[in-house]
């Protein structure tokens, strides 16, 4: 992304504010984990950066790879998850989401599982926007970008909300969930911002407005929640 484009067209503290703003300063440090030997867990985890992460592009469901920092990123993850007992493998069919699954679990003995892959927890649909500029949008138009990123019900034109992508993730869990108590497996999922929002709201009840706002940093932690 050549920044000096947007330096002069915009104010300074303006651009950096609003790279501030897209780069997930505000993501929380700590992720909600409850793990447990003895009940069914469920390991929850962002892609790495990619190449549309790192240009500042809608990316939605175009496949963008990841750049050697997502990489980065998901070796980071595999440290952490190299000792957990996991069961399947369940991705995104997104490439970013398959790369980082891979790298995740390049440390863990479950590195030969096959990834299963699931379009229900594949990343929000952009629609028009996507491949466009997310930092022209929020330099241009702060409140409309606002608005698209972070309403619970807000379409984009041809895209998906939030709350249609909560939709599709319920209905994962809905039937992921009983098999999981079944057979008492762990599971890994790989995915994406809007889908992990998803998950949280199935599983820590949050409301619209709390669903929309959380960030989830991109690789390097996991979230865990016990199946009880």
């Amino acid at each position: 992304m050549n920044l000096d484009e947007f330096y002069q067209k915009y104010p300074k503290e303006k651009v950096d504010d609003a790279l501030a703003f897209l780069n997930y300063k505000t993501a929380p440090k700590d992720l909600p984990k409850s793990e447990s030997d003895t009940k069914p867990t469920l390991y929850i985890f962002r892609h790495g950066q990619t190449e549309d992460n790192a240009e500042q592009l809608f990316s939605g469901w175009r496949d963008s790879p990841l750049t050697e920092r997502g990489r980065e990123q998901s070796r980071i993850l595999a440290e952490k998850l190299k000792d957990k007992k996991i069961d399947m493998l369940i991705s995104s069919p997104q490439i970013r989401a398959v790369e980082t699954m891979k790298v995740a679990m390049s440390k863990n003995k479950s590195k030969d599982l096959e990834i299963h892959m699931d379009e229900r927890i594949k990343e929000r649909s952009y629609g028009d926007l996507q491949g466009k500029s997310k930092l022209e949008m929020v330099l241009e138009d702060p409140k409309l970008a606002q608005k698209i990123r972070r309403s619970y019900d807000e379409v984009p034109p041809n895209g998906e909300s939030i709350a249609m992508v909560c939709d599709r993730v319920f209905q994962f869990c809905d039937e992921t969930i009983p098999l999981m108590k079944q057979n008492k497996t762990n599971v890994a999922i790989s995915c994406h911002g809007n889908s992990i929002r998803g998950f949280r709201k199935y599983f820590e009840g949050l409301n619209p407005e709390e669903t929309a706002s959380i960030e989830t940093p991109l690789g390097q932690d996991y979230i865990a929640y016990l199946i009880n």
